[in-house]
């Protein structure tokens, strides 16, 4: 499987959890009763979203994004026959 770098380049507010998640008895499913948990808003550039939350009294915190560490690997090379390791199924 190969990740790309699609909607990669805008920055997201989520809302902090006001409420713990519970284990619903009957189904197992995890639930929640706090409605904000469910947004997610989405902007272009960090001085929108920093702009858009002071505008509106919330207290925010900006997590920076981390470099992606990709590693350049042709398909191919994994059947290649001097590998380090064999390769099995």
């Amino acid at each position: 499987m190969q990740s790309g770098k699609a909607k990669t380049g805008h920055w997201v507010l989520e809302f902090e959890p006001e409420k713990a998640r519970k284990i619903d008895p009957l189904m197992g499913y995890t639930t929640s009763g706090d409605m904000r948990s469910q947004i997610r808003l989405a902007f272009d550039t960090r001085e929108e979203a920093i702009a858009y939350a002071e505008k509106e009294g919330i207290a925010y915190r900006v997590e920076e994004p981390k470099e992606a560490r990709r590693r350049q690997i042709s398909y191919s090379d994994n059947f290649r026959y001097d590998r380090k390791t064999p390769w099995t199924h």
